[in-house]
């Protein structure tokens, strides 16, 4: 395999392509709220283990993706409805949740259980909403556009966006790991306005996923 010019552009237009549909630095202050309470070092934990599914996510479905689709009888639109359903329900409860009650239920838990930790690192964190429906899109439309062509440039392709991928990936852990630096420099009140505003962001986010989803269904 020659890393040449074509190869590198390939890299490239894939990162690009892929890099504002993955959002990483939106989505980690989305998701700031639902790993507020963690130590740093536990926080480079967690965005360690959200960048590696994001990576499981994108490189299965760059490779296999199309065809566990039609396995189980699922179209994209399908997945939209779902996960900007759950992704709505979620941003509600993060709307409605009381500043104070928040205050009393950490004072009486010193620290936080792993267990629920882990139980959303993986959905909703990764999937839907920092890897969702619209990234898998984008991803099997990099991955098959190549079909046609011989084995070995089908090959370059899929090694340069799983590349691309990686580069992805690392830039969700760098940000996702260093987001509560930031809201910490704002203050209390700042971290409190940023709080909110994520929460209501990631309602909008489940609402547009979910109406993408029906209109693409309505119009079929």
């Amino acid at each position: 395999m020659r890393f040449d010019l074509p190869f590198l552009h390939t890299i490239f237009i894939a990162f690009l392509t892929l890099f504002p549909v993955v959002n990483p630095i939106g989505s980690a202050f989305i998701i700031d709220p639902l790993l507020g309470d963690l130590s740093f070092s536990e926080r480079k934990r967690a965005s360690k283990k959200i960048a590696l599914y994001c990576l499981a996510i994108c490189t299965v479905s760059a490779v296999i993706g199309s065809w566990i689709l039609k396995l189980f009888g699922l179209s994209i639109p399908i997945v939209q409805v779902a996960g900007g359903v759950m992704i709505c329900q979620m941003g509600w409860k993060l709307l409605t949740s009381d500043d104070q009650v928040k205050g009393e239920k950490e004072t009486a838990r010193p620290q936080k259980r792993p267990v629920d930790l882990d139980n959303i690192l993986f959905y909703p964190i990764s999937f839907p909403m920092t890897t969702g429906a619209g990234t898998i899109s984008v991803i099997l439309t990099l991955s098959a556009h190549e079909e046609e062509i011989n084995i070995l440039n089908h090959m370059m392709n899929l090694s340069a966006l799983f590349l691309a991928i990686v580069l992805i990936c690392l830039i969700i852990y760098i940000f996702y790991s260093n987001t509560a630096r930031l809201i910490h420099r704002l203050g209390p009140r700042g971290e409190q306005i940023v709080n909110r505003l994520s929460a209501f962001l990631v309602f909008c986010i489940g609402m547009q996923i979910a109406w993408a989803g029906i209109k693409t269904l309505l119009k079929s």
